[in-house]
């Protein structure tokens, strides 16, 4: 399943975070991904393969779409 996310989206990853929360924002993105917990502000960096496997939902979107392009914009 391919889900399109940007910048500043609120996703929902597979497994919560320790402190119980499942909604994440997309705080870099890049080859790595930096995502922050909206509970406890939590931030954790993931190699971007592994995001879009764990990924399961965007829940609000505030950012740019990524394609899953070269990066290169027209």
């Amino acid at each position: 399943m391919q889900v399109s996310f940007g910048l500043g989206d609120i996703v929902r990853m597979k497994k919560p975070h320790a402190c119980g929360e499942n909604r994440w924002e997309i705080i870099r993105m890049g080859m790595d991904i930096r995502i922050k917990c909206q509970r406890c502000g939590h931030s954790v960096l993931i190699p971007r393969s592994r995001f879009e496997r764990l990924i399961r939902a965007v829940l609000e979107r505030r950012g740019t779409v990524d394609e899953g392009q070269d990066g290169v914009s027209d």
